[in-house]
């Protein structure tokens, strides 16, 4: 097998010419990029590493803020609550200082109506005894045919209108 003659004859110089290359892969790629390839991912995993505790700071301080965001607010919400209780109040007050006041205009004029029907009662009564005791005087003069005066008629009428 002259193949097998021939590859024994260049075996040695395959040999050299692979471990040439294998050491120039081995010095190029293995010492000059291979570094570099690594020192890349340690930048990137610093990079991510950073980048994650920034964004961890953001949310603690943004959580930070929202608790006193909520705190302000409830506070505002207690303040507005004691505002619409005091508003509450006053107009509470306001109106019963003016029912009381329109309570007081009710009854002074119930009092006026009550006096004014008081002495239209007696007016009216008055007018009623005036009334009688005229009649009263007719009719005893006509009846009777005496005269009796204007006081006996009028204290006759009373005593009957008081006795009923």
């Amino acid at each position: 097998m002259p193949q097998i003659a021939q590859l024994a004859e260049t075996y040695s110089s395959q040999i050299f010419w692979l471990l040439v290359i294998f050491g120039l892969v081995f010095f190029v790629i293995g010492r000059g990029m291979v570094p570099k390839v690594v020192e890349t991912v340690g930048q990137r995993d610093a990079q991510i590493t950073s980048d994650l505790a920034a964004a961890q700071s953001a949310r603690d301080r943004a959580d930070e803020e929202e608790a006193a965001w909520r705190m302000r607010e409830n506070e505002n919400r207690a303040a507005a609550q004691a505002i619409i209780a005091d508003a509450k109040a006053d107009g509470a007050s306001r109106n019963e200082a003016r029912l009381a006041e329109a309570q007081a205009r009710i009854d002074r004029e119930t009092d006026e109506a009550e006096q004014r029907i008081a002495h239209s009662r007696r007016s009216a009564l008055e007018e009623i005894e005036a009334v009688a005791a005229d009649a009263t005087q007719d009719i005893v003069r006509r009846l009777a045919g005496l005269d009796i005066d204007d006081v006996a008629a009028r204290s006759a009428v009373k005593g009957a209108m008081n006795h009923g």
